[in-house]
């Protein structure tokens, strides 16, 4: 989704505590995505 909409991804991070990746994206950072181990992505 992201990359077919052309926003720019400011912070991505791996939490090796909770295998969580966070996405931070957008022209004013207004995405903010979850995508824990099981791979169901959502926005926060």
């Amino acid at each position: 989704m992201l990359s077919n909409l052309h926003q720019h991804i400011h912070l991505f991070r791996f939490d090796e505590q909770t295998v969580d990746i966070f996405i931070l994206a957008g022209i004013d950072d207004e995405h903010q995505i979850i995508v824990p181990p099981n791979g169901e992505w959502y926005f926060l």
